[in-house]
């Protein structure tokens, strides 16, 4: 079995717990503590938010700024395009600014924002039954 850890540093970890809160996830107390909480995506997927200070026992150099550039972009699938509507509105809602406008391009749709802490987040849907139809019919 693998797992996928997705760890960023936060500046303000409650803050941080509250916004995953509003988009519909819950955590791992076994796995938090003043210094890091343990978000629940999935079963083998976890975001371990991070302070800023425990982000730097982790790593080598300072820590990159997400305000200053972005270096990775981190994507939820999503079971279709309402449900991405539904999570980028309440991102949003909690304190997410919008990054780049919503992607339509025929199967996939993604939509995409900087969380509180300036990460780029996006949530998309890949219509896996159209890609298979347009593959099959000599298509992208």
């Amino acid at each position: 079995m693998r797992m996928i850890f997705v760890n960023p540093p936060v500046r303000d970890l409650a803050r941080s717990r509250q916004f995953f809160a509003a988009l519909g996830f819950s955590f791992n107390e076994d796995f938090s503590d003043d210094r890091a909480t343990w978000v629940e995506i999935e079963e083998n997927i976890g975001v371990m938010l991070l302070t800023e200070e425990h982000f730097e026992e982790f790593i080598n150099g300072p820590p990159a700024d997400p305000e200053a550039g972005t270096g990775v972009l981190v994507a939820l699938s999503a079971s279709g395009r309402a449900e991405v509507d539904d999570l980028l509105a309440r991102a949003l809602a909690a304190g997410a600014e919008p990054w780049k406008p919503v992607m339509d391009e025929g199967p996939m749709y993604v939509a995409s924002f900087r969380d509180p802490d300036g990460h780029v987040r996006e949530v998309a849907h890949m219509d896996t039954e159209a890609v298979a139809t347009s593959t099959a019919s000599g298509g992208a």
